[in-house]
């Protein structure tokens, strides 16, 4: 098996996991403790907003390395996008396709359905509900929570941050919530 081979299969959990794992302490002893994407768009905002806003009035310079981080991400998303993706090999359990049938879509095809994720949906009711205010949610939520649920279920937990297990323990309960309740609500207003 080849290094490529490799890396367009899903890794193990018990590899994954403590690799995940082990960024806490990597992080500590290079003496950071705060780790997720919401601080490095607070980082990229101090740096290009050129307003008098106090929350963006810091040395963002210190936490320069977590916009590495981010560049990492999405270069790697790309890369496996392009060059390590195999799209037949997505399987979407037939107990979710049903479920998703019932609410109306029928394409199953790549990571995100397309007909709610599709650049035809960006000017509509779907692309308003889904994309817009959706993304309004989680930028809002994570602004009010204090960070994302990667910096607040890793770092946040393993530092043993009491404000992260309330943040952690909301966002498993507002995803329960939204998936259960208001997710078949919202398929049936646009579909």
């Amino acid at each position: 098996m080849n290094i490529i081979e490799l890396l367009r299969k899903p890794w193990p959990w018990y590899v994954a996991g403590p690799l995940i794992g082990l960024t806490v302490p990597a992080l500590l002893l290079l003496g950071n403790k705060s780790f997720g994407i919401s601080s490095a768009l607070r980082h990229i905002c101090a740096a290009v907003i050129p307003a008098n806003i106090s929350f963006f009035k810091y040395d963002w310079k210190k936490g320069i390395w977590n916009l590495f981080f981010v560049a990492g991400i999405v270069i790697g998303g790309l890369i496996a996008t392009f060059f390590l993706a195999n799209p037949d090999e997505i399987v979407i359990a037939e107990a979710t396709q049903q479920t998703l049938r019932g609410f109306g879509l029928t394409s199953f095809a790549g990571l995100m359905p397309a007909e709610i994720f599709g650049t035809q949906n960006i000017l509509s009711l779907k692309g308003l509900i889904f994309l817009v205010f959706g993304g309004f949610l989680v930028g809002f939520g994570t602004r009010y929570a204090g960070g994302c649920t990667s910096g607040h279920a890793i770092t946040g937990l393993a530092t043993l941050q009491w404000p992260s297990l309330i943040a952690t323990v909301s966002f498993m309960i507002g995803g329960l919530v939204c998936t259960h309740l208001l997710l078949p609500f919202l398929f049936k207003l646009v579909f």
